[in-house]
C-alpha cells in the first residue's frame, strides 16, 4: 500500500499495485482522500468540513478543514482565534471560516487506523472486481491453470496467479491424476461476483465455475488448434462428448477448397493429436455436417457403415439401416457410437440392421421405438449392459 511520506504519496506504489493486482491508480487514489477526509472526522468531529486532494502527478496531498473564526478559542478542533486566522485570511473577522491546512502525519491514533482500514477495504474491494472483470473477460474460454493440492476428491488450481478455484472430482477426466505444480487447461462454465463478508462467512472472492468434461473444452482446443477455425473459414456446428472416452465433432468449411475434416485432423494427424494428448488419450471422431438430416446422421455413426435414413414425417426421428455385420460397430460398446451420435444430430435414432428391418416389414416382430442420448433399450443390447 502506497504510504503518505510527509504531505506526499507514494505513487510508484500505487503503479506496482495496478501491475500486480489490475488496481487503477485513479481509483486508489480517490481511496485515499476518502480515508483521509474519514480520518478528519475522528480528530475534528463528523461535522467537520474536510476535503482531501492528491495531485496525481506529483503525489503532493492536500487536506484541510474548514474553522470558525472567533474571538476566544474554545474547541481548537472547529475554532480558530481571530488572530491565527488572518495568518490565512487577513480580513478575517468573528464570524467568518476559514480554511486550513492539517497534516495526516499528526493525526490521532485512533484516526490514522480509521484511514488505514478504509485504505485495506479499499483495496480488497477493487481487487475483487478487477479479479472478477479479469475472469468474467474469459468465460466460456480456455485458462492455464497450476495445480496445487487435493482438497478430498477436488483439485485446487492457481488460475493465472490471481485467483484460486476449485475442479470438482465430477468435472476432471476419469483417469485423470494431478500433482503440485502441473499444469493444467481448465475450460470457464461460468463466473459469479464475489459478495462483500457478510459475519464474517465467505471470502468476498469471485467464484470461477471450471471443467474439464464439458464439451466446449473440445470446441475451443481445436479452435485454438486449427487456424481455419479461428478465421472463420470452418465451423464446429455441434460437439457430443463422453469425457476420457470419445467426442465427435461436427464440422463444416465455408470455401469449398478447404476441407473441413482434414483442416481439423492435420497433416499426419497432428492438429487432432495435439488434442488427443491434451486430453490423455481422448477418442476424437471428426465428421463432416451436412444440411441433410441423413446424411449428417450417416456421417455422425461412423465408423459404421450405413445402408438407408429414413426421417419420420416431423423430422425428429430416423430410422437407420446398417449391414448384419455392421450392427454391434454402429452401436457401439455399450451403445456410445449411437448415443454420441444422437446427442451430435439432436435425432433420436433407431438402428436396425437388415435382417432385423425385413423382419419388421414382414411383421415377424414388433419395432421396439426409438433412441435418443438417453435411451438405450431400443439399441438392441442387453439391458444389463446399458449404461
Amino acid at each position: 500500500m502506497a504510504k503518505a511520506k510527509a504531505n506526499k504519496i507514494d505513487l510508484g506504489a500505487l503503479t506496482d499495485l495496478e501491475r500486480e493486482k489490475g488496481i487503477d491508480r485513479d481509483q486508489m487514489i480517490t481511496a485515499m482522500e476518502k480515508a483521509m477526509v474519514s480520518s478528519c472526522e475522528v480528530d475534528y468531529g463528523k461535522d467537520c468540513k474536510a476535503e482531501a486532494h492528491i495531485n496525481h502527478e506529483t503525489g503532493v496531498i492536500k487536506l484541510t478543514v474548514q474553522k470558525a473564526v472567533v474571538e476566544k478559542v474554545m474547541n481548537p478542533k472547529t475554532e480558530i482565534s481571530v488572530e491565527n486566522a488572518r495568518h490565512i485570511n487577513i480580513n478575517a473577522e468573528a464570524g467568518d471560516t476559514v480554511t486550513v491546512d492539517v497534516d495526516p502525519a499528526h493525526f490521532g491514533r485512533v484516526a490514522a487506523q480509521r484511514g488505514k482500514s478504509i485504505i485495506q477495504q479499499s483495496i480488497k474491494e477493487f481487487e475483487r472486481a478487477a479479479q472478477y472483470t479479469y475472469f468474467h473477460a474469459k468465460e466460456h474460454d480456455i485458462v492455464t491453470g497450476i495445480v496445487e493440492r487435493y482438497s478430498g476428491d477436488n483439485l485446487v488450481v492457481n488460475l493465472d496467479a490471481k485467483a484460486e478455484t476449485m475442479l470438482p472430482r465430477k468435472e476432471i477426466i476419469p483417469g485423470e491424476h494431478y500433482g503440485p505444480n502441473d499444469r493444467i487447461k481448465l475450460y470457464i462454465v461460468e463466473v459469479h461476483e464475489g459478495r462483500k463478508r457478510a459475519e464474517g462467512k465467505g471470502t468476498g472472492d469471485c467464484r470461477i465455475v471450471v471443467s474439464r468434461t464439458h464439451p466446449d473444452l473440445v470446441k475451443r482446443l481445436f479452435e485454438r488448434e486449427v487456424a481455419e477455425i479461428e478465421e472463420g473459414i470452418v465451423e464446429i456446428k455441434s460437439i457430443s462428448r463422453e469425457a476420457g472416452s470419445r467426442s465427435k465433432i461436427a464440422v463444416y468449411s465455408n470455401d469449398e477448397n478447404v476441407d473441413a475434416v482434414g483442416a481439423c485432423v492435420g497433416q499426419n494427424g497432428s492438429r487432432v493429436n495435439a488434442i488427443v494428448t491434451e486430453l490423455h488419450g481422448e477418442k476424437m471422431d471428426i465428421i463432416q455436417w451436412d444440411e441433410n438430416p441423413a446424411v449428417f446422421i450417416e456421417n455422425a455413426l461412423r465408423p459404421a457403415k450405413v445402408v438407408s435414413v429414413r426421417m419420420n414425417e416431423d423430422g425428429t426421428e430416423a430410422r437407420v439401416v446398417v449391414p448384419d455385420y455392421q450392427l454391434s460397430l454402429a452401436i457401439g460398446k455399450e451403445g456410445q457410437n449411437a448415443r454420441l451420435a444422437a446427442r451430435l444430430t439432436g435425432f433420436k435414432i433407431d438402428i436396425k440392421s437388415e435382417s432385423q428391418q425385413a423382419a419388421l416389414d414382414n411383421g415377424d416382430f414388433e419395432d421396439e421405438g426409438l433412441v435418443d442420448d438417453l435411451d438405450d433399450a431400443a439399441l438392441d443390447i442387453e439391458e444389463d449392459d446399458a449404461e
